[in-house]
């Protein structure tokens, strides 16, 4: 005799016309789930509240690389020219941090990059005379009286917070 097939009605399992949110996803966004992206995003979601202010204003998480179990991985740090002394004497609170935060041994170790970069001393938020005044002839043509007290408040604070 023949064997017999059974079939199933694909429409029992969904509503018609909407697909399930595991059919839904891309699949290249599947395979970084499976590689630990969802914790690299938790990582740099929580960053700040993870390693403290001090820490997260000196270095932020670059990639994290981990086995196929997401343990025993590696973070890569950016850190600042200057303050890899102080990100190395905080790597294992940073790992013990990290770790207690999913709650298993996701960070066995940290790797530090560092990044050169050049801190802009010149103030560019300064009005110039020139932009001062067509921001004036601006406000000029405003015919709401309140909106152009309140936009004239706005450029003098603005200025006076800036000659600071």
């Amino acid at each position: 005799m023949h064997k017999k097939t059974k079939y199933i009605n694909k429409s029992m399992y969904s509503i018609q016309g909407i697909k399930t949110v595991g059919n839904s996803l891309p699949g290249s966004l599947n395979k970084i789930l499976k590689k630990g992206g969802y914790n690299y995003s938790s990582i740099i979601n929580n960053w700040t509240e993870l390693v403290g202010k001090k820490i997260s204003s000196m270095c932020y998480p670059k990639s994290v690389k981990t086995n196929r179990e997401l343990q025993n991985g590696t973070l890569l740090l950016n850190v600042r020219r200057g303050d890899q002394l102080d990100v190395e004497y905080s790597k294992e609170e940073i790992i013990d941090k990290i770790n207690s935060f999913f709650g298993y041994k996701f960070i066995k170790k940290i790797k530090i990059e560092l990044l050169d970069e050049k801190i802009n001393t010149k103030n560019n938020n300064l009005i110039s005379g020139q932009k001062n005044k067509y921001i004036q002839k601006k406000i000029d043509k405003i015919h709401n009286l309140k909106l152009k007290k309140k936009l004239a408040d706005l450029v003098k604070e603005f200025e006076a917070k800036n000659l600071k």
